[in-house]
């Protein structure tokens, strides 16, 4: 089993990020109770600040595709999320490569 990393990136006006945040802490618990989700983080840009990423790893792309999104918890992840689905500007599946580690800083936090 390969772990998948799907990246999505959003531009959201500022004046609906409190809104999208909110929408996605209730996603949060869809991806939370699926089998098929390892974790799951969204991050905001901190030099442009309408933009965001949401990186989730899966156990696997036919476990995210075929598992979670014809699932139980897909219904309400997609309720959560759906008025800013015509914000994404890329939605994709990666296999993270051999280049990993920590930096000196890890801990620090």
């Amino acid at each position: 089993m390969t772990t998948t990393v799907e990246y999505i990136r959003y531009r959201i006006a500022l004046d609906d990020q409190q809104a999208f945040e909110d929408a996605y802490a209730r996603a949060a618990e869809a991806l939370a109770a699926s089998p098929e989700c390892i974790d799951y983080e969204l991050a905001r840009c901190e030099e442009e600040k309408e933009r965001y990423i949401l990186r989730i790893r899966w156990t696997s792309i036919e476990d995210h595709l075929e598992g979670f999104r014809k699932g139980e918890h897909f219904p309400a992840f997609f309720s959560a999320i759906r008025p800013y689905v015509t914000a994404i500007e890329e939605m994709q599946h990666y296999l993270v490569t051999g280049v990993v580690g920590t930096g000196k800083g890890a801990g620090q936090r």
